[in-house]
Formats: C-alpha cells, sequence, structure tokens
C-alpha cells in the first residue's frame, strides 16, 4: 500500500466553538482593552457590509432587536443603514428602558440618529425589502417562548430575504438544534468565533450562507480554548491525494473485500464494490449471496465476485484483503450476522456501515476497535447508544463524541453536516445537499472509505476525506441534473473526478455517463 499521508499543515481549517467559548473570547477581548461597544460597533458594521453585499440595490429595511447584546448589534446596524440613506423599520421586542450596558447604548444611538422605534406586535406588517434578524443570540438553551415564538414565526412567513445576526434565532448554537422554531435566514453573519452550530443538525436548512468575521480577535491564539470541531476544506484533497508514481501498480493499491449483500439485497453491496474501485483501490472482491453473482458480473466486471451460501464458505478470502467493508445488503439474519462475525475476528481495518451497525447493536454489543470505521445514520446511532434518532439529532455533536468513547475507531455521523468523530478530535462536513436523501447513498460512502484506507490512509484521514468527497460528488451531480432524482449509482464516476489531481471544484463540470 502507498502509506499513510496526514499532513495537514498546508491547509488551516476554520475552528469551531461552542457558544461558551466564544463569549469567553469576548470577555478576553474586552479584558485585554477593546471596549465593549467598539466589539459590538464592529459586529453590526460588519453584519451592515454583508448586507449590502448581497442586497446591493436595498432601499428599506426591518430590523427586529430583542433584549441582550444581539439586539445590541441590531439597533448599531440600524443606526448605520439610516445614516446610509436607507429606510429603516426598528422593532423592539422589548422596551427599551429594559435594556442594560451595551444594548442600552446602542438603542440609543440608534434613537440618536433619528430612527422611530416601533414595539412588537402580533399582525403588524414588515415594510422592509430585507428582514435583519436580531431577536436572539447565542446564549439561546430553552424552547422559544411567547412574543419571539411569534416574531420568529412571522418572519417565516412574510417571504422576505433575512439577515441573521451571529446566528438564526431560535437555532441551538452548541448543537444545531432547532429549539422549537427558528429563523429561516438567507444569509447569517457570525462572529469572532465560529460556531459548531451553525454547520449541522437544522442548522443548514436554517442559516442560508454563513459568512464568520473574526472582529479582530484571533481565537486560534487561545491554547486553552480548544474548539469543538473543525471544519472540513476542499484544499485537503491536494494534500492527501498527491499525485501517484509513475511505476504504481494494483498491488500497491490495496485490496478491498465488501461483505454485503443477502439474499434480495444485492444492490447495496455493489454501489460499495463500485464505489471503492472508482475511488482507485487496485483489487475488489465481493463476498454475497449467490443469486448475485451473475448481476454484479453485468454491471460491473472489474469486481471479482464470490457467491457465498454462509461464512462458512469465506474461506481464505478476508485474510487475502488490506480492508474489510460490511454492512450495505447485510441482512440482520443468520447470513448477515455469520459474516459480520467473521469480519469480526480478522485483523484488518473495517468500514462498518448499515445492517452492520444495527447487528453490533442487537447481537454483538460490547465490541470495541480502534481500527474500524462506523458510519451510522441517526437511526443507526440511536440503536447503537440506546436511545432514539430524535435524541441523536437533539444534539449531534455529543451523539458523535459519545459513540466514538464507546466504540472506538473513528465515527461517522452522518446527515445534514456530517460530523467526522476520531481520537483526533471532530470535524464537521460542510458539503453535500438533500438530493443525497435517498437510498445507497451510505453504501456508496463505505466503499469510499474502504478504498482510501486500502491505498494506504490513515483512519482518521481517510474518514474525513471519504465523507468529503462523498458530499462534494452529490455537490457535482446536483449542478449537472438537479436535486430531484439524484441516484447513489450517480456518485462514483463525479467521486472519481474528485480524487484525481488537478481537479477544480469550484469550476469543473462532470457530464459523463454513469
Amino acid at each position: 500500500m502507498s502509506g499513510n499521508r496526514s499532513d495537514e499543515s498546508q491547509v488551516v481549517l476554520r475552528p469551531l466553538y461552542r457558544a461558551e467559548q466564544v463569549r469567553e473570547l469576548d470577555r478576553r477581548t474586552i479584558a485585554a482593552g477593546i471596549e465593549g461597544f467598539a466589539l459590538m460597533q464592529r459586529a453590526a458594521t460588519a453584519a451592515w457590509q454583508s448586507l449590502k453585499a448581497r442586497w446591493p440595490g436595498v432601499k428599506r429595511i426591518t430590523v427586529l432587536c430583542g433584549s441582550g447584546n444581539n439586539g445590541g448589534d441590531g439597533h448599531v446596524l440600524a443606526a448605520l443603514a439610516a445614516v446610509a440613506g436607507v429606510e429603516v423599520q426598528r422593532i423592539a421586542l422589548k422596551p427599551p428602558e429594559t435594556l442594560k450596558g451595551d444594548a442600552a447604548r446602542a438603542a440609543e444611538m440608534a434613537t440618536a440618529a433619528g430612527l422611530g422605534l416601533e414595539p412588537w406586535r402580533k399582525g403588524m406588517a414588515f415594510t422592509g425589502e430585507v428582514i435583519v434578524d436580531a431577536l436572539l443570540g447565542t446564549g439561546l438553551t430553552g424552547e422559544v417562548r411567547g412574543e419571539f415564538r411569534d416574531a420568529i414565526e412571522a418572519i417565516n412567513s412574510s417571504g422576505l430575504p433575512v439577515l441573521a445576526i451571529d446566528i438564526p434565532s431560535g437555532l441551538a448554537a452548541d448543537t444545531g438544534a432547532e429549539l422549537g422554531t427558528a429563523v429561516r435566514a438567507t444569509r447569517t453573519v457570525t462572529f469572532i468565533g465560529d460556531k459548531i452550530g451553525l454547520h449541522t443538525g437544522r442548522a443548514p436548512a436554517l442559516t442560508g450562507e454563513v459568512h464568520f468575521r473574526a472582529l479582530g480577535v484571533d481565537a486560534r491564539s487561545q491554547a486553552d480554548l480548544t474548539p469543538a470541531a473543525e471544519l472540513l476544506d476542499q484544499e485537503l484533497l491536494k494534500v492527501w491525494l498527491p499525485p501517484r508514481t509513475r511505476d504504481a501498480h494494483k498491488g500497491a493499491m490495496g485490496h478491498v473485500l465488501v461483505l454485503g449483500g443477502a439474499p434480495g439485497f444485492g444492490g447495496a453491496a455493489l454501489l460499495a464494490s463500485e464505489a471503492a474501485a472508482r475511488l482507485g483501490a487496485g483489487k475488489i472482491s465481493l463476498a454475497t449471496a449467490p443469486e448475485h453473482v451473475t448481476a454484479c458480473l453485468a454491471y460491473r466486471p472489474e469486481v471479482m465476485v464470490h457467491g457465498m451460501r454462509g461464512a462458512a464458505e469465506l474461506g481464505e478470502l478476508p485474510g487475502k484483503a488490506d480492508v474489510l467493508v460490511v454492512g450495505p445488503g447485510l441482512g440482520q439474519g443468520a447470513w448477515g450476522q455469520g459474516m459480520l462475525q467473521a469480519a469480526l475476528v480478522e485483523s484488518q481495518p473495517l468500514v462498518v456501515d448499515a445492517d452492520g451497525l444495527n447487528l453490533l447493536a442487537s447481537h454483538f454489543s460490547g465490541q470495541r476497535r480502534d481500527d474500524w470505521i462506523l458510519t451510522p445514520h441517526p437511526g443507526e446511532a440511536g440503536r447503537l447508544l440506546g436511545c432514539s434518532a430524535a435524541e441523536v439529532e437533539a444534539d449531534r455533536p455529543a451523539a458523535a463524541r459519545e459513540l466514538q468513547k464507546r466504540y472506538g475507531g473513528v465515527v461517522v455521523l452522518k446527515g445534514a453536516g456530517s460530523l467526522v468523530a476520531g481520537s483526533g478530535g471532530m470535524a464537521v462536513c460542510p458539503y453535500g445537499n438533500p438530493g443525497m436523501a435517498s437510498g445507497g447513498m451510505g453504501d456508496v460512502l463505505s466503499g469510499i472509505l474502504g478504498a482510501l484506507l486500502a491505498q494506504g490512509l490513515a483512519l482518521e484521514v481517510a474518514a474525513r476525506l471519504g465523507v468529503m468527497v462523498h458530499a462534494m460528488a452529490a455537490d457535482m451531480a446536483v449542478r449537472d441534473a438537479g436535486e430531484r432524482g439524484l441516484l447513489a449509482a450517480d456518485l462514483a464516476s463525479y467521486a472519481r473526478v474528485i480524487v484525481n489531481p488537478g481537479f477544480e471544484p469550484g469550476f469543473h463540470s462532470f457530464a459523463g455517463g454513469h
């Protein structure tokens, strides 16, 4: 195999923080001599500049302000807009006399700029062309209630574009969960430290475009504030996938064995096998039910297909592979149980997906390895943790961390903003789209991961890279033909383009056959 490649020093990934960490950064910055109101002015200025860049011809805006510093940002933005000649409707959820500190000073600044202030009334009309959400900041932990809930619902039903300041109101900054209801923003401008909750769970449906502004604060200089995660970046492809040497041969590119395709479920295992081949593994073997052999050979003759009536017929086949992918189409009957049991006694790295995970939860509990990648969706994650999928989605980062703690290796918690949790920390994938909401996508991912491991990438590197390539392939596919009707089988050819040197994700369009 080609050896581990895990040097990320050429690419600086954006750190993602919890809300309390960002508040600590804010406190330290103020303690170092920058006035709190000056930071508020920086934030409001950044938000106003972002609004003008996104909606350059705007003539009227509506700004809804809450009671804390998030509301203060809104008041200052309103003042800046008024000075720029924009008509501003300023709406307050709390009376200005109840505001304190910098928020009170911000409200006074807006009033001094000649702006009126309307108290929030349910059913009131918004006069702006763009709404600015400055209702609730990152400190929200409980469900949104009362007038704030009414205001958020009014924003969402208005049909107007929305700029969210720091975070869409109602979105949990640490988890990406929607706290009862949340603003659906067109663009979100966030400050000082980017928040993990802006990139996973419900966040992709609520934040719109996320723009980060540091406001002159260098979060990375605070060595004691370990980020909650990192945001993956496509530039890592150039680091992790250098060109092959001119004397490369298939024996050096690794051998992947896919164990899957119980009677009646052959398609999933074939999807994983094809993905492993397209991602560059030297040899692909597939152990599947005998009735699938003919169809598999006809569709993908490059795969070495072995018909197995049960695990007893595997013989020496697992020992010849460098990586085992177990789970796609495995089923939960005796055939699947035997295949998983056979895989678990092997010493090679494993990728476990689908029914392999369900069997781990139901028949092989207590298993822990440092050399496997587990790829659960929220339902499978819940079964592995003994909770519901809803509980997993309520705090995806915590679920991913707990899965990795219990089971070892690397855990990929799939979904919007997939999470990759390993001993080296957590990463969030910012790529992917709703077209991936179709059967077989996870099978393709398992094949991609198997191929990357077979080619010598370290476990955590392979997991991060595989998740990113999988999602980027889906993004390329939908740019060509749209989200509806995207098939898992479409992804392998796009993924092949992505992992080859010279690929430019922002400009390349692949229109070849699948």
